[in-house]
């Protein structure tokens, strides 16, 4: 780019600055303000070297890194209790925590991290290197998703890891020759979780890519369900079923303790019918 063009794309980002800036070329020129191509106080791009252009973006880059990281401290010190002992971070943790936090722009985002950083100080090891390195990457799209997911998400009897219930099976038995199909599944798409939206959290690792599915149910012990919101008992009325689920990976169950998700009442109702012809149920919550 030479100077000529650089001082018109300086103008042309300025103006890009008024309310009626909405083009796509516009917003296209707003960028050219992080490459160090906008005018700003004393900084001429038409005027200055390349090396000066490449100096002054670093200076800008480096000067919003510190805003996200004062940003997301001052969150983190807000979710701190007063009343409760605090340990020292593990330096290396540490370290590559402000390594991935600077770079964490949405304002949403960073109050996630801000609770990492928080639940650290008070109980450390809750969350790896792992779990932060998917959070880095994890748009904010990704975490309405997330959050989304989470809302649906049970744990069954006492076990700690959540599961998404998409149905169950009839294996073996009588009934399964009266039925056109032996898989009873639940749409997932009709609470707002399509198939597509699965895969994003596949892709981000924190859904196991496949579905998963529990022992046969034993018909004399009722299984418990326990969702956001409500608490059902599932009395199967043979012993030839067994449940269907996508499971949550050990940094899904990790990112879990960041949400608070919406319950999702007319999942929970949903799971309700679907059950109701092969299991005995009672709501607890």
């Amino acid at each position: 780019m030479n100077d000529s063009n650089l001082a018109k794309a300086g103008e042309a980002d300025r103006s890009a600055d008024s309310p009626s800036g909405v083009s796509a070329r516009k917003k296209a020129l707003v960028l050219g303000r992080q490459l160090g191509l906008a005018s700003e106080q004393d900084y001429r791009p038409a005027n200055a070297s390349i090396l000066e252009r490449a100096d002054h973006r670093d200076k800008k880059r480096a000067c919003q890194y510190q805003l996200n990281l004062e940003t997301i401290y001052a969150m983190a010190l807000n979710h701190t209790p007063s009343d409760v002992t605090g340990v020292d971070l593990d330096p290396d943790w540490s370290h590559q925590f402000f390594l991935m936090a600077e770079q964490i722009h949405n304002r949403k985002m960073q109050d996630l991290w801000a609770r990492i950083l928080a639940s650290e100080i008070v109980t450390p090891g809750n969350f790896s290197l792992r779990t932060l390195a998917t959070l880095k990457q994890l748009t904010h799209r990704e975490a309405q998703v997330l959050e989304k997911t989470l809302g649906m998400a049970a744990r069954v009897n006492n076990e700690p890891r959540l599961k998404l219930i998409s149905g169950y099976r009839l294996s073996g038995g009588l009934g399964q020759y009266f039925r056109k199909s032996s898989s009873v599944n639940l749409g997932l798409s009709q609470f707002g979780l399509p198939y597509s939206a699965i895969l994003t959290l596949v892709d981000a690792g924190i859904l196991h890519s496949s579905e998963f599915e529990t022992g046969l149910l034993d018909s004399k012990s009722p299984v418990r369900l326990v969702l956001h919101g409500t608490q059902m008992r599932l009395g199967p009325k043979s012993g030839n079923l067994l449940l269907s689920y996508y499971r949550f990976t050990p940094v899904g169950d990790e990112l879990a303790q960041l949400v608070q998700p919406k319950p999702d009442q007319d999942y929970a109702r949903a799971l309700q019918l679907l059950f109701a012809k092969d299991f005995k149920i009672d709501i607890e919550g």
